[in-house]
């Protein structure tokens, strides 16, 4: 296994790391745009301009933003960088799931059968996304989330902790689902949702 370069040494990229490691990565280092010299314990050795002196290794962006996750990855790709998943190994992957690239699935998320993530999706940490449902790129499925199955998401949209969204709902792109809201029917118009069961907030 290549070494991981990660791009962005706060907290995000402290969890990335953590199951790079666990997921079999032996060199890991990050780079950064701010003052860090460490993240995890492991160096930031350069600026994210440098990527291309990291060539020999994987890459993973591991910004929160999605819209700027996505140019970083796209730039790298761009210089023939090569992104990458990663998993932690407590993490379930069922059958027939197709994954993107530049996706993370932390500890204890679980992704069940015929589900499709697109490129740069996170699922955090205990998170569960059930059959056949649709994430679209670039989507944050926060801490402790539940998806029940037939759910399709939008891209750039932000699920916060704790959300639910009931059995076949539609969440259309650029949303964000307020921490412990609970969405039981389509959402068609893009902005931020809250409460139980959610409404747009004015």
């Amino acid at each position: 296994m290549k070494g991981l370069i990660i791009v962005g040494a706060g907290g995000h990229g402290s969890v990335v790391a953590d199951a790079a490691a666990k997921s079999g990565y032996k060199k890991i280092a990050f780079l950064d745009d701010g003052d860090k010299s460490f993240c995890l314990g492991y160096p930031v050795v350069g600026k994210t301009a440098e990527a291309v002196k990291y060539a020999g290794y994987d890459f993973f962006v591991a910004i929160g933003n999605s819209k700027t996750r996505e140019k970083v990855t796209q730039d790298l790709q761009e210089k023939g960088l090569r992104i990458v998943n990663v998993i932690h190994p407590s993490a379930i992957v069922a059958q027939g799931v197709t994954m993107g690239k530049g996706i993370l699935l932390a500890a204890g998320a679980i992704v069940n059968p015929n589900a499709t993530l697109g490129d740069g999706v996170i699922v955090n940490t205990s998170a569960s996304i059930d059959h056949d449902n649709k994430i679209e790129k670039y989507c944050h499925v926060s801490v402790g989330v539940r998806l029940a199955g037939n759910v399709a998401v939008g891209a750039y949209t932000w699920i916060g902790i704790g959300a639910v969204i009931s059995n076949g709902i539609s969440v259309c792109g650029d949303c964000m689902i307020g921490a412990g809201a609970t969405v039981v029917k389509d959402i068609t118009e893009r902005g931020t949702y809250v409460g139980t069961p959610a409404k747009k907030k004015n």
